[in-house]
């Protein structure tokens, strides 16, 4: 058994999916700080000087001034700035996905597509024999074509 798991994983799909976490993940912390730290502030500004991640529902109806106050003080809330923010960082990773197995398939060579060459043969109507596609007369039943 031992054996067999060292082949699976030494396989080239195993080793090539394992690198591909890694630098997915790695990716993804890269997109959120673009997102956080590049796009988002302008955005915030040009709304009004609006902090995306300051932006959350008090359930508990105490009014705290910010998200850090109200989880510091243990209150429930519903986080939607929050929520933009990582799903603007997946819209971004999606699309660079995307655009990258788009550029993978270009890449690849087309298969050749098998062109079907014309018929040789043709069937008489007379005897249900297979000749040639140039022939005027049957050679099995003389018939004309």
């Amino acid at each position: 058994m031992l054996k067999e798991f060292r082949e699976f994983a030494l396989r080239g799909n195993v080793i090539d999916l394992a690198v591909g976490v890694i630098i997915g993940g790695a990716f993804g912390k890269i997109v959120t700080s673009l997102v956080n730290d590049i796009i988002m502030p302008p955005i915030g500004m040009f709304l009004g000087h609006m902090n995306f991640t300051d932006l959350f529902i008090d359930l508990s109806g105490k009014g705290y001034a910010s998200l850090a106050d109200a989880k510091a003080a243990g209150a429930a809330t519903l986080n939607y700035g929050l929520f933009l923010n990582t799903t603007l960082d997946f819209l971004i990773v999606a699309f660079v996905v995307f655009i990258l197995i788009r550029q993978v398939n270009r890449l690849k060579k087309p298969e050749p597509v098998a062109s079907a060459a014309p018929p040789s043969t043709k069937t008489c109507p007379h005897c249900f024999t297979e000749i040639s596609i140039k022939a005027t007369r049957c050679p099995n039943c003389t018939s004309q074509l």
